[in-house]
């Protein structure tokens, strides 16, 4: 039987480790590739960058690529244009405190459509019932403090304002 060819072995499939992870852990991670793709070694620049340069300055521009001399490309809405130009050694100094140290230099403005990102939406609470309201009104009785007491109520009428009512 010179002929014949050995066994295949089949291939096991490769076990996995460990428990399910959500995807808002492992996205960063994954994207990281794509942003690095685009000069951003340090992706908050871009998930953040509402945070960085402010909800109005984010609502008319957005980074597209950090070149490796520190030069950072923005798009720009074409009626922001100027008034970003003059904004320019602020949004750097911004830039600066955010990362702790000057990762970009200067900005290179390209003029474009900028969509907007979503803003997410309040939610309404609901009129606490008054089982509800005596019951915060109990847990609060502790708190001298009066403007600890308000932002705890505040808080407390969020959360149970947030949740269906009771069913009785």
């Amino acid at each position: 039987m010179p002929n014949q060819k050995p066994a295949r072995t089949e291939a096991k499939p490769a076990r996995r480790g460990g428990a399910p992870k959500r995807a808002g852990l492992v996205l960063p991670a994954a994207a990281a590739q794509a942003y690095r793709k685009h000069g951003f070694a340090e992706s908050r620049l871009l998930t953040d960058w509402q945070v960085v340069v402010g909800e109005r300055l984010a609502d008319v521009c957005l980074p597209e690529k950090l070149s490796r001399d520190g030069v950072l490309s923005v798009r720009v809405s074409p009626a922001f244009g100027l008034e970003l130009q003059h904004l320019e050694p602020k949004i750097l100094e911004r830039i600066a405190t955010f990362f702790g140290h000057r990762a970009v230099t200067r900005l290179k403005l390209r003029q474009g459509e900028v969509q907007r990102p979503e803003r997410r939406k309040s939610r309404e609470t609901r009129t606490l019932t008054p089982g509800e309201d005596e019951a915060l009104e109990n847990q609060l009785s502790n708190v001298d403090d009066d403007g600890m007491r308000a932002a705890l109520e505040r808080l407390g009428r969020a959360v149970l304002g947030a949740k269906p009512a009771p069913s009785s």
